[in-house]
């Protein structure tokens, strides 16, 4: 190593100092650093730059007998021991200045201030040593000797950084990790270089070495300025964010203070805006709205009736008997929430959201008749929120409509009023989050019913299905000192939302049909049952002195057949039901006249009911008994409740069939399914299952994105007759066809059917596995169905 140094000194020397002064320019054109800390470092990097020069030029003319030999040898080793002093001094600076910055220290330590004395007190040596040789001397040949006090001029080289180092250890917890390293190589390696360099004669490593350490200066202190820089960036950040949110808060607060002040004046319509803008929101994100995009959503959402603050209280609420200029007024509302919202420049999404929610997809909306995708997307999204939160919220002048009324209204208008992509998210939204079973859920049922006249009270609807339920309770008579009929009763009955509805409006509605009344006597009324079989036995068992006596009554159902069990003190009463038909749900509602229910529970028993367990009354309807083609004919009765077999899609396939939707049927989405799908036997939901796509022929599509992508395309053409005659077309019955093309991973279904276009295309990420095509659906009848190669 040292033979290397010693052979190549020159050249190291040059590039060191050619290194030193590039950064001192560097230092002249740099923005980032103190002006006063600037000045120390250009002064430390310019004293370490002519350190080595002269090192070098001492080296140079060392020997060199002529007259440019003899001055330059004695002004080059001059400056060398001069400077090695000026450059301990001028860390000193740099060291005060980073105490009175990064410190706060307001008193230098004394030991700084030593250090500048005996810095000075250094140079003074060596001005003196020229006149008595005692560092070193220069012989008549211009070679350099060593000198008797030589090794005094390592003691402000050596003691100085030692009484520095005591300081920056002091107060390191005032410095960078990257300074305090800076500074302690700094100190440190030219006292390690200088002991050796006692031993090393002939080499100039302490110089070398001081010049390295002032180069590591500059990169540790501009390092430690890019991570202040950047922890000062995070902190700005971090505070800005901090804003944000507190703005955010203050935007938040502010408009819901603004629009619980607009609600107050309609009692229905408390809560309406904050529905709409959390729909809203979701909807955003299901489009692939980011944060920020979404929050702007929920809150155009949420302040889109700002223009109700313009109308009159007399008007807010009324739909029926409006003087032309009070319709003008309510229809203006869009145009007043515009002009409200007009001033508010820096966030005009929520005036675009106020002025053009009330838009329709086709044009024939206002304030202004924009259509399509010209509406702005935040307004159509708006428009679909709030037409859900609206149909499914109570108002005064009719109750909320049920979850499939409401699912209907949006496949049956999108494309018409609503934007059918975003009409479409919310049917999907409604089908992950409203479901029926999930309404079911939600109603508790009551465990006191006060009973007066005969059907004034009734519970919500207690579910029957495949597993036998256990409902039981107490009943004592109410006023029976007037002598008055006394008895509990149960209602058979179907209904959207589980309940007993007298009112034709609420009928429709909720399509509510009701079976028939049953008491615990045995006595009935049968309204839409096709059959009721009654079986009555008497008991004796004792009554209560208060008149209180348990009743418990057991049902399940298989199919289209019911099968209730009601026990009370006098009789055990055995009812069969035979229902319209399989598509039918069934729910018991408790009620009675002049008597109190309570205690009323209802416990799962665990067992099922299974075919023939329930005596058959009357023959199931059939629908399909007709010809068969090349697979057996199949009626399904309820949502996807039975399916064709499987159809290998080998090559191009055409199947035709015969549909009819079932008397029963009453929503577009009753009708055929093409399902493509794979499992190890060939047949829906068989073993190893998974579903590919689920294609209505109403227009709907279901994607099995765990398995395949699906690039599904639906467009109504000019044969569309309008939903309620295509309801009435499948009703009657008519022939059906769909295509299946199969092109390595690529499978296309395409179809045609009453002006209902669809083409999906599935990409398989498995083609290894052979693949199926079969038929289902929802309250429909599939004949005749034949299957042709293409």
């Amino acid at each position: 190593m040292f033979e290397f140094i010693r052979t190549n000194q020159l050249n190291i020397m040059f590039i060191l100092s050619v290194a030193c002064m590039t950064i001192a320019v560097l230092l002249l054109i740099t923005d980032f650093i103190s002006k006063r800390r600037k000045r120390i470092l250009i002064m430390m990097e310019l004293t370490a730059t002519f350190l080595l020069y002269f090192d070098r030029m001492a080296y140079v003319y060392s020997g060199k007998p002529d007259g440019v030999g003899y001055v330059m040898s004695r002004v080059s080793n001059f400056a060398v021991f001069f400077l090695t002093s000026v450059i301990v001094w001028v860390f000193n600076r740099y060291l005060r200045d980073l105490l009175q910055v990064e410190g706060k220290v307001e008193k230098i330590p004394k030991r700084v201030q030593f250090v500048n004395v005996i810095s000075i007190m250094g140079m003074i040596m060596v001005v003196i040593s020229q006149f008595t040789h005692w560092y070193y001397s220069i012989d008549a040949n211009n070679i350099y000797h060593r000198g008797p006090l030589f090794l005094l001029c390592y003691v402000v080289p050596v003691v100085g950084p030692l009484v520095q180092y005591t300081v920056v250890h002091e107060y390191r917890k005032s410095f960078g990790k990257l300074i305090y390293t800076a500074l302690s190589l700094y100190i440190f390696v030219p006292i390690v270089v200088a002991i050796i360099q006692i031993f090393a004669y002939g080499i100039s490593i302490v110089n070398m070495a001081m010049v390295i350490v002032s180069i590591l200066m500059y990169v540790f202190a501009h390092l430690d300025i890019n991570q202040t820089v950047k922890r000062a960036h995070k902190l700005e950040m971090n505070e800005l964010q901090e804003e944000k949110k507190s703005m955010k808060r203050l935007f938040d607060q502010t408009a819901t203070a603004f629009v619980i002040a607009v609600e107050k004046r309609d009692a229905y319509a408390e809560g309406h805006a904050e529905r709409v803008a959390d729909y809203a929101r979701k909807l955003a994100v299901m489009l692939g709205k980011n944060e920020e995009q979404a929050d702007e959503v929920y809150y155009a959402a949420l302040l889109h009736d700002v223009g109700m603050i313009a109308i009159p209280d007399s008007l807010i609420g009324r739909k029926d008997n409006l003087t032309e200029e009070e319709l003008a007024i309510q229809k203006n509302r869009p145009i007043i929430s515009g002009e409200i919202l007009a001033n508010i420049k820096e966030y005009p999404y929520l005036r675009e959201a106020a002025l053009y929610c009330h838009e329709r997809y086709d044009g024939t909306g206002y304030p202004t008749g924009m259509q399509g995708k010209t509406i702005p997307e935040i307004a159509r999204i708006i428009a679909v929120a709030d037409a859900f939160d609206s149909m499914t919220s109570q108002k005064q002048y009719r109750d909320a409509l049920p979850y499939l009324t409401v699912r209907e209204e949006f496949i049956k208008e999108a494309g018409s009023r609503f934007d059918p992509d975003i009409a479409d998210l919310m049917v999907q939204l409604m089908d992950r989050e409203y479901t029926r079973t999930e309404q079911n859920e939600v109603l508790e049922l009551q465990d006191h019913l006060s009973c007066n006249e005969y059907r004034e009270e009734v519970t919500v609807g207690i579910p029957l299905g495949t597993e036998a339920i256990q409902i039981m309770f107490t009943c004592k008579p109410k006023n029976t000192a007037t002598g008055q009929f006394s008895s509990p009763s149960i209602i058979l009955f179907d209904s959207y939302d589980r309940q007993v509805h007298d009112n034709q409006k609420a009928i429709e509605a909720y399509h509510y049909v009701e079976y028939g009344e049953i008491w615990f006597d045995g006595h009935y009324i049968s309204t839409s049952a096709r059959n009721i079989e009654v079986n009555v036995m008497e008991n004796h068992a004792a009554q209560s002195e208060d008149g209180a006596e348990q009743y418990i009554i057991s049902g399940g159902r298989f199919e289209d057949h019911v099968s209730i069990t009601m026990t009370s003190a006098k009789y055990t009463v055995d009812i069969i039901i035979a229902l319209p038909d399989k598509s039918k749900a069934s729910f018991i509602g408790l009620t009675g006249e002049h008597c109190e229910l309570e205690q009323i529970s209802v416990e799962p028993t665990g067992v099922h009911v299974t075919e023939g367990e329930i005596k058959k009354i009357v023959e199931a309807i059939n629908y399909i008994d007709r010809m068969e083609s090349d697979i057996p004919n199949v009626q399904i009765d309820r949502p996807r409740i039975a399916s064709t077999e499987g159809i290998p899609v080998k090559e191009d396939l055409h199947v035709a069939f015969h549909t009819m939707s079932l008397p029963s049927a009453s929503h577009m989405w009753h009708c055929p399914y093409i399902i493509l799908f794979y499992s190890d036997d060939g047949r829906v939901n068989g073993k190893g299952y998974e579903e590919y796509v689920l294609l209505k022929l109403n227009g709907e599509e279901t994607g099995g994105e765990d398995y395949v992508e699906n690039k599904f395309i639906m467009k109504k053409s000019e044969d569309f007759p309008g939903w309620e005659q295509w309801k009435e077309i499948n009703k009657v019955g008519m022939e059906s066809a769909f295509d299946v093309t199969r092109k390595g991973n690529h499978v296309t279904i395409s179809t045609n059917n009453l002006g209902i276009y669809m083409e999906n295309t599935t990409i398989m990420k498995d083609a290894s596995k052979p693949v199926y095509v079969a038929l289902t659906g929802d309250q429909v009848a599939l004949t005749d169905i034949r299957i042709r190669n293409r």
